[in-house]
């Protein structure tokens, strides 16, 4: 569960990936490695999800608990379009309403983080936090495996407002899935119009509201 203090470390976590760690993808589109590139933010002192970095896969562990990782894209991956990815889930939580704060845990969520080029561009390898946080024009997309629905319908996020949507893949459930997103599609149904930079990524587990576990693979993501 997300508390008001939570909720601004969502924010700060997303702000880094604007500013921090840099993904060693190279040049050319083509597979994420997990690596400790990816940094943690967690939204309580006291407990947080378990990740194993495996090059091409990330292993998840979450029991009662929440948290995310993140990474910046280099310039060289702004202009990425489509992604690609697998996901699987052994332990999952049960279903939840992913539209309201508080309650809304979730098996995996992989977050794309865009800003206007020019903003992108302003605020590369700079800004503080604080700033970053009161920036109205990010925009981010969150594909989701959990809560009640999937089939790739678009609800609001609870925590980001208007600069974020949920992208409901997979319900809540166990099993093992390939999936390959259009995300300007996706961006211009969630937002009304094309995107510009994607500027980060972020993986993150919940399980708290619900005193559950999720134990889960992500791997082969793959920008295009």
């Amino acid at each position: 569960m997300f508390n008001a203090v939570a909720a601004l470390a969502l924010g700060a976590a997303l702000a880094v990936a604007v500013a921090t760690a840099v993904i060693p993808l190279g040049a050319a589109a083509g597979p994420v490695r997990f690596t400790s590139e990816w940094k943690e933010q967690r939204f309580s002192l006291f407990s947080g999800n378990r990740y194993s970095y495996g090059g091409k896969s990330l292993g998840v562990r979450s029991a009662d608990s929440v948290s995310l990782i993140y990474v910046r894209l280099p310039v060289s991956e702004w202009q990425t379009r489509q992604a690609s990815w697998e996901w699987s889930v052994a332990r999952s939580v049960p279903p939840t309403d992913l539209a309201r704060k508080g309650g809304d845990d979730r098996n995996l969520a992989l977050y794309f983080v865009f800003l206007p080029l020019a903003e992108a561009q302003r605020l590369a390898g700079k800004g503080s936090i604080r700033s970053l946080l009161k920036n109205e024009s990010a925009r981010v997309l969150v594909y989701t495996w959990g809560g009640e629905g999937g089939g790739g319908r678009i609800i609001d996020s609870p925590y980001l407002g208007p600069r974020g949507k949920t992208v409901l893949r997979r319900a809540a459930g166990t099993g093992s899935f390939a999936e390959s997103v259009d995300l300007t599609r996706d961006y211009r149904r969630a937002f009304g119009k094309a995107p510009e930079a994607l500027v980060g990524l972020a993986v993150s587990a919940d399980s708290d509201d619900t005193d559950s576990a999720v134990e889960a693979t992500l791997s082969a993501l793959t920008l295009k």
